[in-house]
């Protein structure tokens, strides 16, 4: 009885046990959720992106399988800064990735294009990736991607406006254009000019600071970009290591090893291309060559960071150059300028920026303009622009030379140049040899600064050079510094106007300190007449060889700072212009 009572409580405690692995193995599995898998036949659903760091867009998103899946344009999406070119990991040790699958749907017939074999339902996912800081996109798995790919390339590459015909871009200056001609932000428009560095590259992505914002789900926060390929002259896509990839023509640029974030090969881009983002959005290229009916005289730029005269040490590139003619609705105006940065790029990309916009908008006024033009002299303009332009930057600890050349034609075609500066960036005019400096450099060894410094009640020491280990003592920007020392200005030096008359020769050299470092404005001046002399006859794109030639020569003088030159030859009929529309 007693050995009936042990096995009796020894099968008990078995059948317990089997009991409680079953239970385990039950909630492991969860069979119940298939009871409520999403249903192809369903009409529609909601999805609520609550948990997730950043929300896709709204709380709920509707999808139905019998509409389009075109998404609302007025999405507020969060931004994000676009990593440095080069390779792109996700770095996947860091977080935890969250998916949340969206119930099957159909793409609508202006992406299938009608055709039965790709009826069958997709399944999306939205991801949050630790590696994609710039929200969610709608992800497509791989297959269901490349079926998309097969159904829908042909119907892309036929869709490609007939006006447009391939061609390749071979001078330096030339005019990209982007237009978005399917997706949900249809009828956008981006323009851009090669020789606007401050502008490039051009970014494509779903949220801010892309420049080409497109509102669309299935493109990446950062999704690719455009460059300007100096060395082999042509326009270059790139994927950046998007989700759902990059079409060229129908045909992927993106990286095709499966679930890889790495950045594409650059692939050129002509004339005419489609480029396809997911599978929704496409945007046709135009790109526009010179057009030599507008700026009466030469324009030539050329710069280099200069990074192996310090043994090969990386030296960034804190230049930028800049020039547009005529300004935007201003036939009779054009402006020229150089930026040199210190602390970074962002002071010197923010002010190139910002003097074509301010100049344009104050010269706007028909009253200013005529002013301008009837006093021959656009001395408060400058002013105005330089404090605005200060007002507008947030640089607390960046900073910029900045020097502007605002060149403008009266009614008789008459032409004035006139000159504002703070920093050390230079401009020298030469008329019939005389030479006419048109800046005045503001380091702290000047005289004029130290003077202006002493009157202020504040003399610099003997031999100081330098102010909070800064050796400028005017800049735009370095907010932080203004605020230490009031010592530290803004305020231009404004010089006189020149009347440029055609029949006598002129021309105008703008450059950052690196290459007024090596070479002297009468150097310089004597250097431009000799190259002028030895290519009197061969005065196609003239300019241009002028600008490399000085360029050359700072770096055969070593100089050891990034160098850039801006050259107006104003006895050149070649003349440059495209026209970079808003």
């Amino acid at each position: 009885m007693a050995m009936t009572m042990v096995e009796s409580i020894v099968l008990l405690f078995v059948l317990l046990m089997l009991l409680l692995l079953i239970i385990l193995i039950f909630f492991s599995f969860k069979p119940w959720r298939f009871l409520f898998s999403s249903s192809p036949s369903r009409s529609s659903t909601s999805f609520k992106a609550d948990d997730l760091g950043r929300p896709l867009v709204v709380e709920d998103i509707n999808v139905s399988c019998n509409q389009n899946t075109e998404l609302p344009r007025d999405y507020d999406l969060e931004g994000a800064c676009y990593p440095s070119e080069g390779h792109f990991r996700s770095p996947r040790t860091h977080g935890l990735v969250y998916k949340q699958r969206l119930p099957a749907v159909s793409l609508s017939s202006n992406v299938l294009q009608g055709n039965p074999a790709t009826s069958d339902s997709l399944v999306l996912d939205i991801t949050s990736d630790p590696s994609e800081d710039v929200g969610q996109t709608l992800k497509l798995s791989p297959a269901n991607f490349a079926e998309i790919q097969k159904h829908t390339g042909a119907n892309f590459e036929n869709a490609r406006p007939r006006a447009f015909v391939q061609k390749d871009i071979s001078d330096q200056r030339s005019c990209l254009t982007l237009e978005v001609i399917d997706g949900p932000s249809l009828g956008l428009h981006y323009s851009v000019l090669s020789t606007s560095p401050s502008r490039l590259p051009l970014t494509l992505g779903r949220v801010s600071p892309s420049d080409l914002l497109i509102k669309d789900l299935e493109v990446s926060g950062k999704h690719a970009l455009i460059k300007w390929n100096l060395d082999r002259m042509k326009w270059e896509l790139v994927d950046m290591g998007s989700l759902n990839g990059t079409l060229l023509n129908s045909q992927p640029i993106n990286d095709t090893n499966t679930g890889s974030r790495h950045w594409g090969v650059p692939r050129d881009l002509a004339n005419g291309d489609i480029i396809t983002l997911g599978t929704t959005s496409r945007i046709v290229v135009h790109i526009t060559t010179q057009n030599e009916q507008n700026i009466p005289f030469g324009v030539g730029m050329a710069s280099d960071p200069m990074a192996l005269r310090r043994g090969g040490k990386k030296l960034p590139m804190e230049d930028v150059c800049y020039y547009q003619w005529p300004l935007p609705g201003l036939d009779q105006f054009g402006l020229f300028g150089i930026c040199d940065g210190h602390g970074g790029d962002g002071a010197a990309k923010s002010a190139s920026k910002l003097f074509p916009e301010i100049i344009t908008t104050i010269l706007s006024n028909s009253l200013t303009r005529e002013r301008v033009l009837s006093l021959r002299d656009a001395s408060d303009i400058l002013r105005g622009a330089f404090s605005q332009a200060e007002a507008c930057m947030n640089h607390y600890y960046e900073g910029c030379t900045a020097t502007v050349l605002l060149v403008w034609a009266d009614e008789n075609e008459n032409i004035f140049a006139q000159c504002a500066n703070v920093g050390d960036s230079s401009c020298v005019m030469s008329v019939d040899g005389k030479q006419i400096k048109m800046t005045e450099d503001h380091k702290i060894t000047s005289n004029s600064e130290r003077l202006r410094i002493a009157e202020m009640g504040e003399p610099l020491k003997d031999g100081e050079t330098r102010l909070y280990g800064i050796n400028l003592a005017r800049m735009l920007g370095d907010k932080f510094l203004k605020q230490q020392d009031s010592r530290f200005s803004s305020e231009p030096y404004i010089s006189e106007v020149v009347h440029i008359d055609q029949a006598r020769r002129t021309f105008a050299i703008l450059a950052s300190d690196g290459l007024w470092d090596v070479i002297s404005m009468k150097k310089a001046n004597q250097l431009v007449l000799q190259m002028k002399e030895q290519h009197s006859i061969d005065r196609e794109n003239s300019a241009e060889k002028i600008a490399n030639f000085l360029l050359s020569e700072a770096k055969t003088l070593r100089t050891k700072d990034n160098t850039s030159v801006i050259f107006l030859d104003f006895d050149n009929s070649s003349r440059f212009y495209c026209k970079v529309e808003s």
